[in-house]
């Protein structure tokens, strides 16, 4: 790793991403807001939250291919342009008060649709310009950028423009994703992810095979197949213990709403701390060991709440939740990035968010109908089974290699210290 650095094709994603990461900082901030002033039925707050995962369950997949069978740079592109139009859509029901909490509903699910494509695709560009050995820093900076806009940028600042008119947040909402999509067209060449297909074959396999691409290399490595699961597991309950947090906040403890995205800034700077401490962990006690840790630390902080329900312990238990999350996610993706080929990054990135993100309004909801029995006893329940499952699988996380002890297959990315050539999607 000596003399490399990430480099200024790097420095081009990072920075478009950062757009995109603006405009999702807004719509996360305001539309719990919106659904807020719109209902006070717990369980239909929880939908709110539902909503946002249900694309993942049933278009994640056929995102994946679309994102490994087209040129990654137009699939960014596109997808943030499908969430202007929406943010526009939402503007425009606001201005015409016409919004209500169901047509906030179909908006969230069609937003989410377009969220699977940008995912995937953001997530597969990564590792086609940086050296593995170098992915837990890149993936870092990545989920450090998006905690710092996210939170402490859009997140204060909707909060404190929703009190005045929402429309100011919303208009920038949809501003911030078409100019994300207008950067991704200028990405270099290496990001499209074009020098990782196979030669075409003769006979072209049927879609529906390429759909099942995904499951077949998950399931195929016993490694992959247990950390998904596990990983699934302490998702849904994550879901369960989160999904009313903002009713928690707001009616329960008395959070003025103005004051909701500052209250977030708890959560974004753990997160932030998180994305930065991921490289320095791993390099001191190695992933494994780094992982099984965070894992326990994220979850056990939760069940306090159940305990100690005020705004101190809330933000206490954010911030260190947040970090160790953060940590947990940076080296997760980083490891997955190094194990599966850059041809199959979009599909397998599907079908693992199908299970991961799919399973969570399954505990969204079922957090709402907990707190519909009292407030906080989902962050009992949430918190005190993903700490159990850290504990049962420890060993198994203590075991995980570094991401450059894994081979895939692929030629090594181009050495960072080299740019590679620039090759604007716009010159194509």
């Amino acid at each position: 790793m000596a003399g490399q650095r990430l480099g200024a094709d790097f420095g081009k994603i990072f920075t478009a991403n950062l757009s995109s990461s603006l405009a999702d900082g807004i719509a996360r901030t305001a539309v719990p807001l919106l659904a807020v002033q719109l209902t006070s039925d717990p369980l239909l707050i929880s939908g709110i939250a539902a909503l946002q995962m249900v694309p993942w369950l049933l278009f994640a997949i056929p995102a994946g291919l679309i994102v490994d069978a087209v040129d990654r740079r137009k699939a960014l592109a596109i997808s943030n342009t499908l969430r202007t139009l929406l943010a526009l859509t939402l503007f425009v029901m606001a201005l015409t008060g016409t919004l209500s909490i169901w047509s906030l509903y179909v908006v969230i699910f069609l937003y989410g649709i377009g969220e699977t494509v940008y995912d995937g695709a953001i997530r597969a560009v990564v590792p086609s310009i940086v050296p593995k050995p170098l992915l837990p820093t890149a993936n870092g900076r990545i989920e450090a950028a998006e905690n710092v806009v996210q939170n402490f940028l859009a997140g204060p600042i909707t909060s404190l423009l929703f009190a005045v008119t929402v429309l100011i947040p919303l208009g920038a909402n949809a501003l911030a994703f078409a100019l994300a999509a207008v950067l991704a067209l200028f990405l270099p060449r290496a990001a499209s992810g074009r020098q990782f297909a196979l030669p075409k074959p003769t006979v072209r396999e049927p879609w529906y095979r390429q759909l099942g691409e995904g499951y077949r290399f998950i399931f195929g490595n016993r490694m992959l197949t247990t950390l998904l699961f596990l990983s699934t597991f302490i998702g849904l309950m994550f879901s369960a213990a989160t999904a009313t947090f903002v009713l928690f906040l707001i009616d329960h403890l008395g959070l003025p709403e103005a004051w909701f995205g500052v209250f977030a800034l708890t959560a974004a700077a753990g997160g932030v701390l998180g994305s930065l401490l991921a490289s320095v962990l791993t390099a001191r006690f190695r992933a494994g060991p780094t992982m099984a840790v965070a894992n326990i630390v994220a979850s056990a902080p939760m069940a306090l709440l159940f305990f100690f329900p005020n705004l101190w312990m809330a933000g206490a238990v954010w911030f260190v939740t947040s970090a160790a999350v953060l940590v947990w996610n940076v080296l997760v993706m980083s490891l997955r990035q190094s194990i599966i080929p850059g041809r199959l990054l979009g599909r397998v990135h599907g079908s693992w968010r199908t299970i991961l993100w799919g399973s969570m309004p399954i505990g969204s909801l079922l957090g709402g109908l907990i707190a519909r029995v009292d407030i906080e006893l989902p962050f009992l329940v949430g918190g005190g089974l993903a700490t159990l499952a850290g504990v049962v699988f420890f060993g198994f996380l203590r075991k995980l290699p570094n991401p450059e002890e894994v081979d895939n297959g692929d030629p090594p990315a181009v050495p960072v210290a080299e740019p590679g050539p620039t090759d604007p999607l716009v010159q194509d």
